[in-house]
């Protein structure tokens, strides 16, 4: 195989793969830099050597064949080890540079990262952050982010993932609300209107645990939900409903009893703030410079 030839193999797997993580030939090939038809002549040959179908065009949306899956897994990360491994050469072994883009959710992130960045920047001022607000792990592919910074157990997926840090939840709600849906006991949280947080799985489901009775199981009535800490607070002191969020967040309206911490003698299963990022045994230096330099600031 010519080098020719490869380079124009390793352009095609490319577009393939861009399609597939933008899930459009238009998104791609703007990514890209080439035109829509460019991006569809390269898949189309792609298939013509392979002598195989990878994608099932719709007028809606664009779908993997078994074949085409299989391709995408074995060769999304080659490439990405191919880029990381040009960066790390290009960067020099001691040298941290290039452009880092990461996410958090924006309520973490304006409490704890952004006053971060500065110091960072002062340490590795060839490194130019773009920073987005998000809480879905989709858009590490989707936006081609470096990381992203999620609250919250993690779900088992492909990325890799640091723990950063741990912290309180805690069960809130306002006195005007208690005094229409008091709760003197976890049995009744389950008759209560619930404010949830729409990023979890089973938002109204917790188990609470007391350091001499035991845990209880308990399964809220899910009146309202949102996917933003700051919603869910403002929600809550509208005297909405009870719900659940980071101590972090509301420890000035707890101090100041606009929220009630319900049931302090129990407790709710602490939270982890964790880096996420691709699975590739070839991290680039900038990711891990600024994920030992989360490590150590966040830790504390």
């Amino acid at each position: 195989m010519s080098h020719i030839s490869m380079h124009t193999h390793l352009n095609r797997v490319q577009t393939f793969l861009a399609v597939v993580d933008f899930g459009s030939y238009t998104k791609a090939a703007n990514y890209l830099s080439i035109s829509k038809a460019m991006a569809s002549l390269h898949v189309k040959a792609l298939e013509d050597v392979l002598s195989a179908t990878l994608l099932i065009r719709n007028t809606r949306n664009i779908s993997l064949t078994e074949i085409g899956k299989d391709f995408y897994e074995e060769f999304k990360g080659i490439v990405a080890d191919i880029d990381n491994a040009f960066g790390n050469v290009l960067q020099g072994h001691n040298r941290v540079s290039g452009k880092l883009r990461f996410s958090s959710t924006g309520e973490y992130g304006e409490a704890y990262i952004l006053p971060l960045i500065p110091q960072f920047i002062e340490r590795y001022p060839e490194i130019k952050l773009c920073y987005n607000f998000n809480s879905s792990l989709n858009d590490l592919v989707a936006e081609k982010l470096d990381l992203v910074i999620r609250l919250g157990n993690l779900a088992d997926s492909a990325f890799k993932s640091r723990k950063l840090a741990d912290y309180e939840i805690v069960l809130v709600a306002t006195e005007a609300f208690l005094a229409r849906h008091p709760v003197q006991n976890p049995q009744d949280l389950n008759s209560v209107p619930w404010i949830a947080n729409s990023n979890l799985q089973a938002p109204t489901q917790w188990t609470l645990r007391h350091p001499h009775l035991g845990t209880v199981e308990i399964n809220g009535i899910n009146q309202f939900e949102s996917n933003s800490s700051t919603a869910i607070r403002s929600m809550t002191l509208s005297s909405l409903g009870v719900s659940v969020l980071p101590a972090w967040v509301i420890k000035d309206d707890i101090a100041s009893e606009r929220l009630i911490r319900l049931l302090p003698d129990y407790s709710l299963p602490s939270q982890s703030v964790n880096v996420v990022f691709p699975n590739s045994p070839h991290l680039p230096h900038k990711s891990r410079a600024f994920i030992d330099f989360l490590l150590l600031h966040l830790a504390q």
